[in-house]
């Protein structure tokens, strides 16, 4: 009977209840089952989150809480409204404003692992630069529409440091092609220590920086970061 059950359990994929049904204990038949149910349930969404968190590429975070009074934001916009994932919900952007260590990536990375964790959503991390460079390399191999699928099942894309570096002509305009893609259809978060007016140093094209700043500001949230750099203060505590 036990190799009756373990085949059953593994052609119907109920790979928890195959290993762990004769650890279940209850008392009534009924309450055996939905514990059973509850548990496999339970181990395929933790299985879920986890790959999803793999799939990310969040970097980690600092184990200190985030200091919500050192960032601005429009009156439209709540802490509980970027962590419960509701501009996500919406369409929406987020540019993220401040010096370099201000908290800029810890907090989109924050949202990003909230997104994940408590509403299952798919998210990607990036540097611009790794992403200009992954979208250059598969345009050269060819695999660049297949590269597109994959970023269209996303319904967060983080770009962090965008400003750092200046990018060449085909990479800007892939990159351009990236957020027109996800116009209106997916969230962004986009980190940035350049004000809007000096985003052309980036794309290096007026009006290729005049639609890119169209697209986003369309449907988005500034959100400024004034405080000290962090890792400035860190540095200096150590010394």
């Amino acid at each position: 009977m036990e190799l009756a059950i373990q085949e059953y359990a593994k052609r119907l994929k109920l790979s928890w209840i195959r290993q762990h049904y004769h650890d279940v204990q209850a008392a009534s038949n009924e309450e055996y089952l939905l514990r059973l149910l509850e548990l496999e349930v339970q181990q395929r969404e933790e299985r879920r989150v986890n790959l999803l968190l793999s799939q990310a590429a969040l970097p980690k975070i600092p184990s200190i809480p985030f200091k919500w009074d050192e960032i601005e934001y429009n009156q439209g916009l709540t802490k509980d409204y970027l962590l419960q994932s509701q501009f996500i919900k919406n369409q929406e952007n987020l540019i993220f404003y401040g010096g370099v260590g201000t908290g800029k990536t810890f907090l989109s990375t924050l949202i990003g692992l909230n997104a994940i964790q408590k509403y299952g959503n798919q998210v990607r991390f990036y540097t611009v630069a790794g992403l200009v460079n992954r979208l250059l390399d598969a345009n050269e191999k060819g695999t660049l529409s297949r590269f597109f699928k994959q970023l269209e099942k996303l319904d967060l894309l983080i770009l962090d440091e965008l400003g750092y570096i200046p990018l060449h002509k085909q990479g800007a305009e892939l990159l351009f092609q990236v957020i027109s893609m996800c116009y209106e259809r997916k969230s962004l978060i986009i980190t940035t220590n350049l004000r809007f007016g000096e985003w052309n140093h980036v794309f290096g094209d007026p009006i290729l920086t005049e639609a890119v700043i169209d697209r986003l500001i369309h449907h988005s949230h500034l959100v400024v970061f004034k405080g000290p750099s962090n890792r400035m203060k860190e540095s200096l505590l150590q010394s």
